[in-house]
């Protein structure tokens, strides 16, 4: 078998017990990295501290990783206009956090004759989050349902010359002037 180093370096084709014994003198372990290699490729290590650093790097991956969710808000096509907005501020509370929002109408009985009424409420919705979120999947009716799906648009990210003091300045402003008073 073909024997590699701890640092990288080859050490050359070995026995099967020399490699052993040359990985029980170090204290390391001897791993099959290429067993359809001719000949196979073994590698001295320490085992135990590869598999540690391994679920390091992996939970690190998992870390920098933006999971999707989606948020589903139910209306009916005969809804009341403060019925409406509360579901458009939850629409656009939900695009803020950064989740995409299925939007659901349900028709019942005699409403499924006019689809025209869901679809209406839905383009209304898809008109109040403006430039909020973006339309990920047009409103389509399967049976009894007409679902649209929105996500949220990318805000650009902050550059070097807008810094955050910027903003926090204001709120300072509105405190000296409620001590001058």
């Amino acid at each position: 078998m073909r024997l590699v180093a701890p640092d990288g370096s080859q050490i050359g084709v070995k026995k099967l017990a020399e490699a052993m014994w040359l990985a029980d003198q170090l204290g390391l372990d001897l791993v099959e990295v290429a067993p359809e290699a001719k000949p196979p490729v073994c590698r001295l290590m320490d085992y135990g501290k590869f598999k540690y650093e391994q679920s390091v790097r992996e939970r690190e991956a998992r870390k920098n990783q933006k999971r999707t969710v989606v948020k589903e808000l139910r209306m009916a096509p005969r809804i009341e206009t403060h019925d409406f907005d509360i579901t458009l501020r939850r629409a656009l509370e939900f695009l803020g956090e950064g989740d995409k929002v299925k939007v659901t109408v349900r028709f019942r009985g005699r409403e499924q004759e006019r689809p025209e009424f869901g679809r209406r409420l839905l383009d209304r919705l898809a008109a109040g989050v403006g430039t909020q979120a973006t339309i990920e999947q047009a409103p389509a009716q399967e049976g009894r349902l007409m679902t649209m799906v929105l996500a949220p648009t990318r805000r650009p990210k902050r550059t070097e010359t807008e810094s955050p003091e910027a903003d926090s300045k204001e709120p300072d402003a509105a405190i000296a002037s409620d001590a001058e008073e």
